[in-house]
């Protein structure tokens, strides 16, 4: 199992317009052999002294699979290409971090 912690930055302002698209395809993504979890989410404020500043223009998203391989398949999955698309304009970027229990 292994877990991806997708950090994705977006054009100011656009986070509701971002969320809209990929809630239309987190559906398509659990259908996906091998995901066990895919979800966004967004920074909260909690006043904890070691929290980093919250972030407007940016949504993590929280995902865990089977394998490397449902990870893999799930990249090149037509679906991930016509979400791309859509949001192609308002994401300046991503970064992900691939984890696994230790």
């Amino acid at each position: 199992m292994i877990y991806v912690i997708a950090t994705i930055e977006l054009e100011p302002g656009s986070r509701e317009q971002f969320l809209t698209a990929f809630h239309a395809l987190v559906p398509l993504v659990h259908a996906e052999k091998g995901c066990l979890e895919y979800g966004p989410t967004i920074d909260v404020a909690t006043g904890l002294e070691p929290q980093l500043p919250l972030r407007s223009d940016v949504v993590t998203v929280m995902e865990k699979w089977e394998s490397i391989e449902a990870l893999q398949a799930h990249l090149v999955a037509p679906h991930m290409d016509e979400y791309r698309t859509k949001v192609s304009d308002i994401v300046l970027g991503m970064q992900l971090q691939v984890v696994e229990p230790a």
